[in-house]
């Protein structure tokens, strides 16, 4: 059952004042030993963190609901961000749009082919096979899921922005919770 399409009211803003304020999120695929594994993580654009994310082996449904329930446990009580994707299917699911609304957040759409409305997330997935996927080799889907849960924590707490002053998104975040 696959729902309308939402307005694109991230429109390009990029930035955020606060964690959990704008959220964006997208599929990318992986090729390993003749297979294929599909990542589908959510980034908060305040910090550049992955606030959650999940892999499979088939770009089903689950994929992207799973995810979604992680990102949502994840949320400080209160805590309603708007969260953008792609037209794709995953994201006009009727589930997934249920979802979202009894959760309180605000759905946004880029426009049809338009990758430039997602950049952040494309540019997430970008860094993420130029310094990990592209530089290793892998034997199988599971070392690459274990790859990949390496390399997003590293990003998320070891891996320096100069945008945020010098910090990981996790170390940017938590530095802000305190001042």
């Amino acid at each position: 059952p696959m729902g309308e399409v939402s307005p694109n009211i991230l429109a390009r803003q990029f930035e955020a004042e606060q964690p959990n304020q704008k959220w964006v999120t997208d599929v990318t695929e992986f090729k390993v030993a003749g297979k294929k594994l599909y990542l589908s993580p959510v980034l908060d654009l305040y910090n550049g963190e992955i606030v959650a994310y999940k892999t499979a082996v088939r770009p089903q449904y689950a994929l992207v609901g799973d995810m979604l329930e992680l990102a949502l446990e994840r949320l400080p009580e209160g805590a309603k961000p708007m969260l953008h994707s792609d037209q794709g299917w995953h994201y006009r699911h009727s589930k997934y749009r249920e979802k979202l609304e009894k959760a309180g957040l605000e759905q946004s759409m880029s426009r049809k082919g338009n990758c430039y409305d997602n950049a952040t997330m494309e540019s997430f997935f970008g860094t993420l096979k130029s310094e990990f996927y592209y530089r290793e080799s892998f034997d199988s889907v599971a070392q690459l899921q274990a790859g990949l849960d390496k390399y997003i924590h590293y990003y998320n707490h070891k891996r320096i922005k100069t945008k945020l002053g010098g910090l990981s998104p996790v170390a940017y975040r938590t530095r802000s919770a305190v001042a």
